[in-house]
Protein backbone atom coordinates (compact mmCIF):
# COMPACT_ATOMS: atom_id res chain seq x y z
CA UNK A 1 0.00 0.00 0.00
CA UNK A 2 1.31 3.35 -0.92
CA UNK A 3 1.34 6.02 1.68
CA UNK A 4 -0.31 8.41 -0.04
CA UNK A 5 -3.59 5.83 -0.29
CA UNK A 6 -2.97 5.42 3.32
CA UNK A 7 -5.65 8.20 4.93
CA UNK A 8 -5.01 9.06 8.32
CA UNK A 9 -7.65 11.32 10.32
CA UNK A 10 -5.73 13.52 13.64
CA UNK A 11 -8.68 15.12 15.53
CA UNK A 12 -7.00 18.30 17.19
CA UNK A 13 -5.26 21.39 16.04
CA UNK A 14 -3.04 21.75 19.50
CA UNK A 15 0.65 21.98 19.12
CA UNK A 16 0.45 18.00 19.78
CA UNK A 17 -1.72 16.92 16.86
CA UNK A 18 -0.79 20.14 14.37
CA UNK A 19 2.84 18.28 14.64
CA UNK A 20 1.85 14.64 14.09
CA UNK A 21 -0.22 16.30 11.01
CA UNK A 22 3.04 17.49 9.52
CA UNK A 23 5.25 15.17 10.01
CA UNK A 24 3.05 12.56 8.26
CA UNK A 25 2.58 14.42 5.79
CA UNK A 26 6.06 15.49 4.97
CA UNK A 27 6.51 11.68 5.12
CA UNK A 28 3.73 11.37 1.98
CA UNK A 29 1.50 9.93 4.13
CA UNK A 30 -2.12 11.78 3.40
CA UNK A 31 -3.75 13.60 6.72
CA UNK A 32 -7.20 15.28 7.43
CA UNK A 33 -6.81 17.25 10.44
CA UNK A 34 -9.98 17.74 12.16
CA UNK A 35 -11.03 20.79 14.78
CA UNK A 36 -13.89 21.87 16.71
CA UNK A 37 -12.72 25.28 17.23
CA UNK A 38 -12.84 27.82 14.30
CA UNK A 39 -9.41 28.12 14.55
CA UNK A 40 -5.68 26.22 15.50
CA UNK A 41 -3.53 26.46 18.66
CA UNK A 42 -5.48 24.76 21.47
CA UNK A 43 -3.74 25.88 24.47
CA UNK A 44 -1.45 27.52 21.62
CA UNK A 45 -4.22 29.59 20.88
CA UNK A 46 -4.47 33.62 20.67
CA UNK A 47 -7.35 34.99 21.38
CA UNK A 48 -8.73 37.81 19.78
CA UNK A 49 -10.85 40.54 22.11
CA UNK A 50 -12.85 44.14 21.09
CA UNK A 51 -13.09 46.68 23.46
CA UNK A 52 -16.25 48.70 23.60
CA UNK A 53 -14.53 51.72 21.47
CA UNK A 54 -13.91 49.20 18.72
CA UNK A 55 -10.21 48.56 19.41
CA UNK A 56 -8.74 45.02 18.76
CA UNK A 57 -6.81 43.13 21.61
CA UNK A 58 -5.06 39.87 21.01
CA UNK A 59 -4.04 37.86 24.29
CA UNK A 60 -1.72 34.52 24.09
CA UNK A 61 -4.09 33.25 27.01
CA UNK A 62 -3.05 29.67 26.99
CA UNK A 63 0.67 28.86 27.20
CA UNK A 64 2.60 31.72 27.21
CA UNK A 65 6.13 30.63 26.27
CA UNK A 66 8.04 27.22 25.52
CA UNK A 67 11.33 26.12 26.41
CA UNK A 68 13.24 22.80 24.95
CA UNK A 69 15.79 20.73 26.04
CA UNK A 70 15.16 17.47 23.79
CA UNK A 71 17.68 17.75 21.24
CA UNK A 72 15.27 16.11 18.35
CA UNK A 73 12.73 19.13 19.59
CA UNK A 74 14.83 21.30 19.39
CA UNK A 75 16.06 20.86 15.86
CA UNK A 76 12.18 21.26 14.87
CA UNK A 77 12.08 24.76 16.78
CA UNK A 78 15.13 25.90 15.19
CA UNK A 79 13.31 25.25 11.52
CA UNK A 80 10.69 26.99 12.99
CA UNK A 81 12.89 29.65 13.67
CA UNK A 82 14.30 30.01 10.21
CA UNK A 83 11.21 30.56 8.69
CA UNK A 84 10.03 33.14 11.49
CA UNK A 85 6.89 31.44 13.15
CA UNK A 86 8.96 31.70 16.15
CA UNK A 87 10.90 34.18 18.13
CA UNK A 88 13.18 34.27 21.90
CA UNK A 89 11.64 36.19 24.43
CA UNK A 90 14.52 37.64 25.97
CA UNK A 91 13.03 39.22 29.45
CA UNK A 92 13.82 38.96 33.00
CA UNK A 93 11.96 36.12 34.74
CA UNK A 94 11.66 36.61 38.64
CA UNK A 95 9.52 35.71 41.34
CA UNK A 96 7.34 37.81 43.85
CA UNK A 97 6.22 37.25 47.26
CA UNK A 98 3.04 38.07 48.94
CA UNK A 99 4.59 37.94 52.71
CA UNK A 100 7.43 40.40 52.19
CA UNK A 101 6.00 42.12 49.01
CA UNK A 102 9.20 41.75 47.25
CA UNK A 103 10.30 40.56 44.46
CA UNK A 104 13.33 38.35 44.79
CA UNK A 105 15.20 35.72 42.33
CA UNK A 106 15.24 37.33 39.44
CA UNK A 107 16.86 36.31 36.68
CA UNK A 108 19.64 37.34 34.72
CA UNK A 109 19.53 37.54 31.09
CA UNK A 110 20.32 34.97 28.76
CA UNK A 111 20.24 32.15 31.16
CA UNK A 112 17.60 29.74 29.23
CA UNK A 113 15.97 30.47 25.99
CA UNK A 114 11.92 30.96 25.99
CA UNK A 115 10.15 30.49 23.14
CA UNK A 116 6.75 32.21 21.52
CA UNK A 117 4.77 32.04 18.51
CA UNK A 118 5.28 35.46 16.11
CA UNK A 119 2.98 37.03 15.95
CA UNK A 120 1.28 34.93 17.79
CA UNK A 121 1.29 31.66 19.90
CA UNK A 122 -0.76 29.93 16.98
CA UNK A 123 1.36 31.08 14.37
CA UNK A 124 3.39 27.14 14.67
CA UNK A 125 -0.10 25.44 14.61
CA UNK A 126 -1.33 27.64 11.89
CA UNK A 127 1.90 26.70 9.97
CA UNK A 128 1.96 22.94 9.82
CA UNK A 129 -1.88 23.03 9.52
CA UNK A 130 -1.78 24.24 6.31
CA UNK A 131 1.80 22.32 4.59
CA UNK A 132 1.33 20.14 1.50
CA UNK A 133 -0.34 17.24 2.39
CA UNK A 134 -2.48 18.29 5.39
CA UNK A 135 -6.07 19.00 4.74
CA UNK A 136 -7.64 20.95 7.67
CA UNK A 137 -11.24 21.25 8.76
CA UNK A 138 -11.66 24.01 11.40
CA UNK A 139 -15.37 24.16 12.95
CA UNK A 140 -15.83 20.21 12.78
CA UNK A 141 -16.65 18.63 16.27
CA UNK A 142 -16.46 14.94 15.94
CA UNK A 143 -19.78 12.92 17.56
CA UNK A 144 -18.66 9.43 16.98
CA UNK A 145 -15.77 6.85 16.29
CA UNK A 146 -16.31 3.89 14.88
CA UNK A 147 -13.95 0.60 14.48
CA UNK A 148 -14.88 -1.12 11.17
CA UNK A 149 -13.67 -4.59 11.98
CA UNK A 150 -14.25 -5.83 8.69
CA UNK A 151 -12.39 -3.13 6.61
CA UNK A 152 -9.87 -2.35 9.58
CA UNK A 153 -10.58 1.30 9.27
CA UNK A 154 -11.85 4.02 11.45
CA UNK A 155 -15.20 5.72 10.74
CA UNK A 156 -15.55 9.33 11.50
CA UNK A 157 -19.17 11.22 12.23
CA UNK A 158 -19.59 14.75 13.11
CA UNK A 159 -21.54 16.10 15.50
CA UNK A 160 -24.47 17.06 13.61
CA UNK A 161 -24.87 13.49 12.14
CA UNK A 162 -22.35 13.97 9.24
CA UNK A 163 -20.31 11.36 7.53
CA UNK A 164 -16.58 12.82 7.99
CA UNK A 165 -14.91 9.65 5.89
CA UNK A 166 -13.43 6.79 6.87
CA UNK A 167 -9.34 6.33 7.76
CA UNK A 168 -6.55 3.36 8.29
CA UNK A 169 -5.05 5.85 10.96
CA UNK A 170 -6.27 7.77 13.72
CA UNK A 171 -4.51 9.98 16.04
CA UNK A 172 -5.96 11.52 18.76
CA UNK A 173 -4.55 14.52 20.96
CA UNK A 174 -7.35 15.19 23.68
CA UNK A 175 -6.67 12.94 26.98
CA UNK A 176 -10.75 13.05 27.05
CA UNK A 177 -11.51 10.92 24.57
CA UNK A 178 -12.36 8.12 26.70
CA UNK A 179 -13.31 9.98 29.45
CA UNK A 180 -16.61 10.70 31.19
CA UNK A 181 -15.82 14.02 31.89
CA UNK A 182 -16.93 14.80 28.41
CA UNK A 183 -20.22 13.52 29.63
CA UNK A 184 -20.34 16.13 32.37
CA UNK A 185 -19.09 18.93 30.72
CA UNK A 186 -21.36 18.70 26.87
CA UNK A 187 -23.89 15.86 27.88
CA UNK A 188 -22.37 13.91 25.05
CA UNK A 189 -20.66 10.24 25.34
CA UNK A 190 -17.19 10.16 25.00
CA UNK A 191 -15.99 9.87 21.30
CA UNK A 192 -14.35 6.46 21.66
CA UNK A 193 -15.66 3.47 23.15
CA UNK A 194 -13.32 2.34 26.09
CA UNK A 195 -14.14 -1.20 24.62
CA UNK A 196 -12.43 -0.88 21.75
CA UNK A 197 -8.93 -0.38 22.76
CA UNK A 198 -9.13 -1.15 26.79
CA UNK A 199 -5.45 -0.82 27.57
CA UNK A 200 -4.73 2.34 26.41
CA UNK A 201 -8.59 3.66 27.65
CA UNK A 202 -7.45 2.31 31.61
CA UNK A 203 -4.55 4.79 31.17
CA UNK A 204 -6.91 7.70 30.51
CA UNK A 205 -9.28 7.55 32.47
CA UNK A 206 -7.97 8.11 35.60
CA UNK A 207 -5.47 10.73 34.58
CA UNK A 208 -5.45 13.73 37.20
CA UNK A 209 -5.92 17.33 35.61
CA UNK A 210 -5.40 20.80 37.57
CA UNK A 211 -7.77 23.60 36.31
CA UNK A 212 -6.82 27.40 35.26
CA UNK A 213 -8.50 30.34 35.41
CA UNK A 214 -6.65 33.06 33.28
CA UNK A 215 -7.58 36.58 33.19
CA UNK A 216 -6.74 38.95 30.07
CA UNK A 217 -5.95 42.67 31.23
CA UNK A 218 -5.22 45.95 29.28
CA UNK A 219 -3.64 49.05 30.20
CA UNK A 220 -3.17 52.29 28.87
CA UNK A 221 0.05 52.93 30.27
CA UNK A 222 2.85 50.58 30.78
CA UNK A 223 2.92 49.01 34.44
CA UNK A 224 6.53 51.10 34.64
CA UNK A 225 6.41 49.06 38.56
CA UNK A 226 6.88 46.11 38.19
CA UNK A 227 10.96 45.04 37.20
CA UNK A 228 10.13 42.19 35.25
CA UNK A 229 7.77 40.98 32.82
CA UNK A 230 6.82 37.77 33.45
CA UNK A 231 6.91 36.49 37.45
CA UNK A 232 5.35 33.30 39.38
CA UNK A 233 3.71 34.56 42.90
CA UNK A 234 4.44 33.01 46.20
CA UNK A 235 2.34 33.06 48.77
CA UNK A 236 -1.01 33.40 47.39
CA UNK A 237 -3.99 31.47 46.97
CA UNK A 238 -5.08 33.20 44.13
CA UNK A 239 -2.61 33.66 41.80
CA UNK A 240 0.07 31.73 40.65
CA UNK A 241 2.21 33.67 37.07
CA UNK A 242 1.61 36.87 35.38
CA UNK A 243 2.94 37.90 32.06
CA UNK A 244 3.26 40.57 30.04
CA UNK A 245 2.00 39.46 26.54
CA UNK A 246 3.05 42.92 24.62
CA UNK A 247 6.22 42.72 25.62
CA UNK A 248 7.10 39.84 23.42
CA UNK A 249 8.49 39.53 19.81
CA UNK A 250 6.12 40.62 17.07
CA UNK A 251 3.39 41.64 19.63
CA UNK A 252 1.46 45.22 19.07
CA UNK A 253 2.62 47.66 21.65
CA UNK A 254 -0.23 50.04 21.60
CA UNK A 255 -1.39 48.88 25.05
CA UNK A 256 0.41 46.93 27.70
CA UNK A 257 -1.50 43.69 28.02
CA UNK A 258 -1.34 41.32 31.29
CA UNK A 259 -2.26 37.68 31.47
CA UNK A 260 -2.68 36.31 34.87
CA UNK A 261 -2.72 32.82 36.00
CA UNK A 262 -4.77 31.39 38.85
CA UNK A 263 -3.81 28.94 41.31
CA UNK A 264 -5.13 25.29 40.70
CA UNK A 265 -6.59 25.51 44.22
CA UNK A 266 -8.62 28.71 43.49
CA UNK A 267 -9.41 27.40 40.01
CA UNK A 268 -11.13 24.10 42.29
CA UNK A 269 -12.55 26.20 44.29
CA UNK A 270 -14.92 28.17 41.83
CA UNK A 271 -15.49 24.62 39.74
CA UNK A 272 -17.20 23.01 42.71
CA UNK A 273 -19.23 25.75 43.13
CA UNK A 274 -20.53 26.41 39.87
CA UNK A 275 -19.82 23.04 38.38
CA UNK A 276 -18.12 21.62 34.72
CA UNK A 277 -20.39 23.04 32.45
CA UNK A 278 -19.32 26.11 30.56
CA UNK A 279 -18.92 29.41 32.93
CA UNK A 280 -21.70 31.85 33.06
CA UNK A 281 -20.75 35.82 32.67
CA UNK A 282 -21.15 36.51 35.59
CA UNK A 283 -18.69 33.66 37.32
CA UNK A 284 -15.93 34.63 34.79
CA UNK A 285 -16.60 38.49 35.73
CA UNK A 286 -16.10 37.85 39.62
CA UNK A 287 -13.14 35.47 38.31
CA UNK A 288 -11.60 38.52 36.29
CA UNK A 289 -12.43 41.01 39.60
CA UNK A 290 -10.76 38.96 42.02
CA UNK A 291 -7.69 37.92 40.54
CA UNK A 292 -7.25 41.67 39.28
CA UNK A 293 -7.87 42.76 43.31
CA UNK A 294 -5.07 40.41 44.05
CA UNK A 295 -2.53 41.73 41.41
CA UNK A 296 -3.43 45.14 42.60
CA UNK A 297 -2.81 44.15 46.09
CA UNK A 298 0.70 43.48 45.42
CA UNK A 299 1.45 46.86 46.52
CA UNK A 300 2.69 47.39 43.13
CA UNK A 301 1.17 50.87 41.22
CA UNK A 302 -0.89 49.33 39.25
CA UNK A 303 -3.33 51.08 37.54
CA UNK A 304 -7.28 50.09 36.16
CA UNK A 305 -7.41 48.33 32.86
CA UNK A 306 -9.56 49.19 29.85
CA UNK A 307 -10.00 45.85 29.14
CA UNK A 308 -10.87 43.02 31.37
CA UNK A 309 -11.69 39.56 30.84
CA UNK A 310 -11.73 35.57 32.15
CA UNK A 311 -11.56 32.64 30.55
CA UNK A 312 -11.51 29.10 32.26
CA UNK A 313 -9.05 25.91 31.08
CA UNK A 314 -11.05 23.41 32.94
CA UNK A 315 -9.11 20.56 31.81
CA UNK A 316 -6.14 21.30 29.94
CA UNK A 317 -3.60 21.03 32.44
CA UNK A 318 -2.53 17.41 33.35
CA UNK A 319 -0.57 16.74 37.03
CA UNK A 320 1.02 13.27 35.09
CA UNK A 321 2.68 11.82 32.60
CA UNK A 322 1.45 8.92 31.61
CA UNK A 323 4.13 7.12 28.65
CA UNK A 324 6.99 8.95 29.50
CA UNK A 325 9.07 6.06 27.52
CA UNK A 326 6.54 5.41 24.62
CA UNK A 327 5.58 9.36 24.59
CA UNK A 328 2.55 8.37 23.31
CA UNK A 329 0.02 5.74 23.28
CA UNK A 330 -0.07 3.36 20.60
CA UNK A 331 -2.39 0.30 19.49
CA UNK A 332 -0.77 -1.36 16.31
CA UNK A 333 -3.34 -3.62 15.20
CA UNK A 334 -6.09 -0.89 14.90
CA UNK A 335 -3.66 2.11 13.63
CA UNK A 336 -4.65 4.13 16.80
CA UNK A 337 -2.33 6.98 18.12
CA UNK A 338 -3.39 9.11 21.13
CA UNK A 339 -0.94 11.89 22.00
CA UNK A 340 -0.14 15.18 23.89
CA UNK A 341 1.62 16.61 26.81
CA UNK A 342 -0.04 14.28 29.07
CA UNK A 343 2.13 11.26 27.50
CA UNK A 344 5.31 12.84 28.16
CA UNK A 345 5.59 15.64 30.02
CA UNK A 346 3.12 18.54 30.78
CA UNK A 347 4.14 21.58 29.12
CA UNK A 348 4.37 22.51 25.08
CA UNK A 349 7.94 20.28 24.52
CA UNK A 350 5.88 17.31 25.79
CA UNK A 351 3.37 17.73 23.35
CA UNK A 352 5.72 18.37 20.35
CA UNK A 353 7.59 15.28 21.26
CA UNK A 354 4.32 13.01 21.78
CA UNK A 355 3.02 14.57 18.45
CA UNK A 356 6.64 13.40 16.70
CA UNK A 357 6.30 9.91 18.72
CA UNK A 358 2.59 9.65 17.26
CA UNK A 359 3.57 10.07 13.64
CA UNK A 360 6.57 7.99 13.39
CA UNK A 361 4.60 5.35 15.27
CA UNK A 362 2.09 5.13 11.98
CA UNK A 363 4.37 5.86 9.13
CA UNK A 364 6.63 3.05 10.07
CA UNK A 365 3.03 1.13 10.26
CA UNK A 366 2.41 1.66 6.51
CA UNK A 367 6.03 1.19 5.98
CA UNK A 368 5.64 -1.85 7.04
CA UNK A 369 2.55 -2.78 5.19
Amino acid sequence: MSSTSFKVAVLGSGISGAVCASTLARNGVSVTLFESARGPGGRMSQRREKTEDGKELHFDHGAPFFSVGNSEVLRLVEEWESRGLVAEWKEKFGFFDFHTHKFNNIEQEGLSKRYVGVPGMNAICKSLGSENGVESKFGVGIGRIEWLHDEKEWSLTGVDGQNLGQFKGLVASDKNIVSPRITQVTGRLPLLDTNLVPELSEKLLNLPVKPCFIVMLAFAEPLSTIPVKAFSFENSKVLSRAYCDSSKPGRSTASERWVLHSTPEYAEDIIAQTGLKKPSDITLNKVAEQLLQEFQSTGLVISQPFFKKAHRWGSAFPAASIAPEEKCLWDRNKKLAICGDFCVSPNVEGAIDSGLAAALKLRDSVSSL
